[in-house]
């Protein structure tokens, strides 16, 4: 399962890797495509064939090539700015604008030797700001770029006025240079808008199985460190006890010891009651569980119909290890994109059925060839025992794979639940610590009124005939 999810994750990434790809590959060709064909058409017409407007459009081509060439060295740095991988340094900008700079000036110089026709004009005013803002977008806040946008259509407009341009033409200016950048606005944000939130949402959900995962670790250091840490405390104080006495040749270390052997049992028990509770969640977590996992793994899960919350404790234990090997198997098995889940409680029997899309021939087979007390095999031995039945294979619909466990209700007597947490009425809960003294009743040490606490035994506490406690580490033998 951890291949199989690994691989999904993988190819997941990829995919989202191609896109990114993509979508860098675009934006880089924008500059490109308008410098040939805005900055390239005007040459077959609108310029006038004299040397010196032929000139000044050669130059006004080669300065805008030079800016798409800027501009894609430029739009790497800009797009892991924009998704604030890092800064974007401000200085690799003054080039950019220089060029722009210099083709608005050959570009007034053009229009002021009436060197080149109004359309041509208006095709070469549209190409002029393309290449800076495009990079320039990534950068700044929309509001900002706008402002800017209007600032550059200034500059344009009034260096084209202070060349001679009037009338319609330069009226047309206006709206052309405004297009070019509006044109950018609406294309490239949005395309790394998207890829932000692409990326975010893999951050995201590789976060949280982390956080799932530290979390479950957490909870089961806690349980461990609840049940063992009091119980170790108490066999080191009673193993120490035990040597004192056993140095002054008193016959009740030979007793202490004997509880110590009693403590250890009790709980080694206890820890195999919070592995059980570890390993044995109620129907309504293995529901959560499951959906997650095959959430994470690509495959869309639904789940419908009870929680089972209300179901007596072997039921949901049953039906819990029949949820947990059904999401293993739809990931082991097949190709599946779609699962669902559904449980449906009745007054007679509660039915638990999953059924997933890509099921194979390898579904089938791995069905059939399940050993006794293992996979489905061992599912069929586990509703046994509560009179209930499993029924797995390939859906009659086609290329759906079905499995089906039943148990009946019924008025029956239910065992309760063992606890999967230490608790009060546990081995060593709040009455056996009391009995775990060996003193007893309110007089003992370790007993509900005695001296330990939270944080041991407290100093002058008598814990044998003769022995007390010390104000340092160890024991000391006391006033007859």
């Amino acid at each position: 399962m951890r291949v199989r999810g690994w691989h999904r994750s993988w190819q997941r990434r990829s995919k989202m890797e191609r896109i990114d790809l993509y979508s860098r590959f675009t934006i880089s060709c924008i500059p490109w495509l308008f410098a040939v064909s805005w900055q390239g058409a005007p040459f077959q017409s609108d310029i006038r064939h004299a040397p010196l407007p032929l000139t000044l459009g050669a130059a006004l081509l080669l300065v805008s090539l030079a800016q798409c060439l800027l501009s894609n060295r430029n739009l790497s740095a800009s797009y892991e700015h924009y998704l604030t991988v890092s800064v974007f340094p401000q200085r690799r900008l003054l080039a950019p604008v220089t060029l722009l700079a210099v083709s608005v000036g050959l570009l007034a110089v053009l229009a002021a030797v009436d060197g080149v026709h109004g359309a041509g004009l208006l095709l070469m005013t549209l190409n002029a700001p393309m290449a800076l803002v495009i990079t320039r977008v990534l950068l700044v806040p929309v509001r900002r770029f706008l402002i800017e946008s209007l600032c550059l259509t200034a500059v344009i407009t009034g260096a084209l006025a202070a060349a001679g341009v009037r009338g319609g033409t330069l009226a047309g200016v206006v709206p052309c240079s405004l297009f070019g950048c509006v044109l950018v606005l609406i294309s490239v944000r949005p395309s790394a808008w998207s890829m932000s939130v692409m990326w975010q949402a893999e951050q995201a959900r590789d976060i949280q199985a982390r956080l799932a995962v530290a979390e479950e670790r957490l909870r089961f250091g806690r349980d461990m460190h609840d049940v063992l840490g009091r119980n170790l405390a108490v066999i080191a104080l009673k193993s120490e006890l035990a040597v004192e006495l056993a140095q002054r040749g008193r016959p009740e270390a030979v007793d202490q010891m004997v509880e110590v052997q009693r403590i250890a049992r009790a709980s080694q028990q206890e820890v195999r009651d919070v592995v059980r509770g570890y390993r044995e969640a109620d129907l309504s977590t293995e529901l959560a569980g499951a959906q997650g996992v095959l959430s994470a793994a690509g495959i869309e899960c639904a789940v419908t119909g009870d929680s089972g919350e209300h179901l007596p404790a072997p039921v949901q234990s049953a039906l819990g290890w029949v949820v947990r090997e059904a999401a293993t198997n739809v990931l082991r098995h097949g190709d599946p994109r779609h699962c669902a889940i559904r449980v449906r409680v009745t007054a007679d029997a509660v039915t638990l059925q999953v059924e997933n899309d890509g099921a194979s021939d390898a579904t089938a087979g791995a069905t059939a060839s399940d050993g006794p007390g293992s996979g489905l095999a061992g599912l069929r031995e586990r509703l046994g025992a509560l009179a209930g039945s499993l029924e797995a294979g390939p859906a009659k619909d086609g290329g759906l794979f079905r499995l089906t466990a039943t148990i009946p209700l019924g008025d029956r007597e239910w065992p309760e639940a063992e606890s999967g947490r230490p608790g009060a009425d546990g081995p060593l809960g709040a009455a056996g610590a009391g009995r775990a003294a060996g003193s007893g009743g309110s007089d003992g040490a370790f007993g509900e009124g005695g001296a330990l606490g939270a944080e041991g035994l407290r100093p002058g506490t008598v814990v044998a005939p003769g022995v007390r406690v010390g104000p340092g580490p160890g024991l000391v033998e006391g006033r007859r």
